[in-house]
């Protein structure tokens, strides 16, 4: 049944991502191509539209195929069976395809443009066009009018219209760019104390003229103890401070007040302000509701983790789907060669591959952060680091396949193909390609996690992908750099963790199902 689902899905992949790339819409995903020939400067946007025409042909070729009666072999089907009757590896594949189709969906569930925008009788689908729409657009003026519509304070600022209704994505932050300068907590009142959770509070306390934007606040206090002791501050409502004071032991220093500000003090200190809170900056703890929901908090550049994370699994996502089928062309093809040619078109490959396995993997990948231009390194840091892991991991299948090649040439069938006359290529991937393809399906689970390791690695280390890619070795690296913000090491931590135990227990599986020692002996 799902195997029936490949060919459609190809087609509407093709078909989507051709009219959004000529009606200059960003639907998610499909848009894949176009996005990757605008990255990277060497690749023209027809080698996209090629693309396209290929999914399409590929998709309906195996719609036709899979209508007209496919079936698998009843070794295949025997084998995916055994794959599914081990429940750890088949809940993991489960598992993974569900976070593969919610990174599909890209910033309709992740990012801070709206989905939906009306406005009277018009309809505004601000996320899936190339436009930057400005506040203007929306009825606001001065500079808020002419600077990128924010569609969070849009929304809060509009929320209570009858002609305006916006629909944001589930989070509605962007997974990098999207800085959240400040957030609250609330501290409680007890005998006239600050408290915090059971304890006194000690530190800086501010009454907020609003909740949702804590940088702007009305009056700020230290505290020690409960106890308002040491400097205040006081601001207007553009941000001009106009007030300071002194506290000690909860009591007011006579002469300390002084006061710049337009009209009375009194006037100015009883304003209509929130409750004291306390005003974290990045990175900022974990919040939920006031205006303010930040699952895990934010970390050190103020991105909001939980958008960071989506943006990383993204990242990870891209990267296989590239690195995986062009390692295993190149690597397979070549083992199989070797194998079937051997003789001295062997030998060179080997002392190739040799040469290659003995040059320092963190060296190169040192010099080409040093020495690529900062402005290319910048559009196309994923694809350079994703040719630099190819250029060194094909070399470890190549062994193995070499092997089974070796082994399988030998075979009776492949001498009868030769006999009938059949063409090296034919025999090469419609004869020994087919029966190693165990070995294949078994390496690639292990190499999607070394994949994530080594991009996991290599950010943590600082020479990895650019500062405009979400990756969780960055968020590693930041939350050690902030040992007082767990949460970010603990987030990046767990969903690492996570994400490679599953990919784990799929390979496990797999090698299990695969394995052609299993139940080969009477019993």
């Amino acid at each position: 049944m799902i195997a029936r689902l490949i060919g459609p899905l190809l087609i509407f992949t093709a078909v989507l991502g051709s009219l959004g790339e000529y009606y200059k819409l960003e639907f998610p995903t499909v848009r894949f191509p176009f996005t990757l020939c605008r990255e990277i400067p060497l690749l023209s946007i027809e080698l996209a539209w090629i693309t396209m025409a290929l999914l399409f042909l590929v998709g309906s070729w195996l719609t036709v195929k899979f209508r007209s009666g496919f079936r698998f072999t009843p070794m295949t089907q025997r084998r995916i069976e055994r794959f599914k009757s081990i429940r750890r590896g088949y809940f993991s594949l489960i598992i993974i395809g569900l976070l593969f189709a919610l990174a599909s969906l890209d910033h309709l569930v992740v990012g801070n443009e709206a989905l939906i925008v009306k406005r009277g009788n018009d309809w505004v689908f601000p996320a899936l066009t190339r436009e930057v729409e400005k506040g203007k657009d929306f009825g606001l003026e001065g500079d808020a009018g002419q600077a990128p519509a924010d569609y969070r304070k849009l929304k809060e600022q509009l929320e209570d219209s009858e002609n305006v209704w916006i629909l944001m994505p589930l989070i509605p932050f962007a997974p990098t760019g999207d800085t959240v300068p400040a957030v609250s907590t609330r501290l409680d009142e007890a005998e006239s104390k600050i408290m915090k959770g059971s304890n006194f509070f000690s530190g800086l306390g501010a009454q907020l003229y609003d909740t949702k934007v804590p940088e702007r606040m009305h009056l700020r206090f230290r505290y020690r103890k409960g106890l308002k002791d040491g400097p205040a501050d006081g601001w207007d409502r553009e941000g001009n401070r106009v007030y300071g004071a002194k506290y000690e032991s909860g009591q007011l220093v006579n002469g300390s007040e002084s006061w710049n500000g337009q009209g009375e003090l009194k006037s100015f200190l009883e304003q209509d302000s929130s409750s004291v809170r306390q005003v974290h900056y990045p990175p900022s703890p974990p919040t939920s509701g006031e205006g303010q929901t930040h699952l895990l908090g934010t970390n050190s550049r103020g991105y909001d983790v939980v958008a960071y994370l989506f943006g990383g699994l993204q990242v990870n996502f891209k990267a296989a789907l590239v690195y995986i089928p062009l390692v295993y062309a190149l690597g397979v093809s070549i083992g199989l060669l070797m194998g079937f040619f051997g003789g001295w078109f062997d030998i060179i490959v080997q002392r190739a591959i040799e040469i290659l396995s003995n040059v320092p993997f963190l060296f190169v990948v040192m010099i080409a952060s040093t020495a690529i231009p900062g402005k290319m390194r910048e559009s196309a840091g994923l694809w350079m680091i994703l040719f630099i892991l190819l250029l060194f991991g094909w070399m470890g299948m190549t062994y193995l396949m070499r092997t089974s090649a070796l082994k399988e040439k030998q075979r009776d069938y492949i001498a009868a193909s030769r006999v009938i006359g059949a063409s090296t290529p034919r025999i090469l991937f419609r004869h020994l390609l087919p029966n190693s393809v165990a070995i294949i399906i078994t390496l690639v689970p292990f190499s999607v996690s070394s994949l994530v390791l080594s991009l996991t690695s290599l950010d943590y280390l600082g020479f990895g992908l650019p500062a405009k890619y979400a990756t969780w070795g960055q968020l590693l690296r930041d939350g050690l750099d902030n040992l007082a913000a767990p949460w970010l090491v603990t987030s990046a931590f767990i969903v690492l963790v996570g994400l490679l135990i599953l990919i784990t227990f799929i390979g496990e599986a797999v090698r299990e199902a695969f394995d052609p020692k299993k139940f080969s002996y009477y019993r």
